[in-house]
C-alpha cells in the first residue's frame, strides 16, 4: 500500500500509529465517514471526519466526529472569527491535496487552521482518514493536535 502524504507525515513524526483499510463503497445515502465506521465496525464517536470551512473567509479544518455534525458557530467563535461556512469542494481538495472523502487533516499540501472537536482528547486514539478513501488512520489524539497544531474546542453537537 503506498504511503500518502499523511502516513507519510506521521513517520517522519514517529508517531506510532495502525493504518485500517476498507472498501470505500458504500450506499449512496451514506457518507465517506459513516462508510468508514460500518465497514471497520468501529465508533462512530471515536472515528472523526475532517471537514475543510470558511471561517471569515479564511479555509479552516474542522475534526468531528463521525457520530455528530460540525457546529459552524461555535467552530468561528473557536478559530476565533465571526462566520464560517463550508468550503467549496473543488477549494478544499485543491488547497489540501486530497479527494473529498479522503481529505485528512495529516499532511496536507498547504497547513490550515485546525480545531478538533475536543471529545477527542476522551479516547486513547482515534481515527481519522489517512489521505484517501478507504484508509483509516488511528493515532492517540494529542499526537493528532500536536502535528496539525490544532487548538481543540466543542465544535461538534
Amino acid at each position: 500500500m503506498a504511503a500518502t502524504p499523511a502516513v507519510r507525515a506521521l513517520e517522519k513524526a514517529r508517531v506510532a500509529h495502525t493504518l485500517h483499510p476498507y472498501d470505500p463503497e458504500h450506499p449512496g445515502d451514506q457518507g465517506h465517514g459513516e462508510a468508514a465506521v460500518a465497514a471497520l465496525g468501529a465508533d462512530p464517536r471515536q472515528v472523526f471526519k475532517t471537514l475543510v470551512t470558511r471561517v471569515d473567509g479564511a479555509l479552516t479544518v474542522a475534526v468531528v466526529p463521525v457520530s455528530g455534525t460540525l457546529d459552524l458557530k461555535a467552530l468561528a467563535a473557536a478559530a476565533g472569527g465571526r462566520k464560517a461556512a463550508m468550503a467549496d469542494p473543488a477549494d478544499a481538495e485543491r488547497t489540501t491535496g486530497y479527494v473529498v472523502g479522503g481529505i485528512s487533516p495529516l499532511g496536507q499540501r498547504k497547513a490550515l487552521p485546525t480545531v478538533v472537536d475536543e471529545s477527542a482528547l476522551g479516547f486513547a486514539t482515534v481515527m481519522v482518514s489517512a489521505g484517501r478513501r478507504g484508509l483509516q488512520v488511528e493515532l492517540p489524539p494529542a499526537d493528532l493536535v500536536r502535528l496539525t497544531r490544532a487548538r481543540t474546542a466543542p465544535i461538534g453537537r
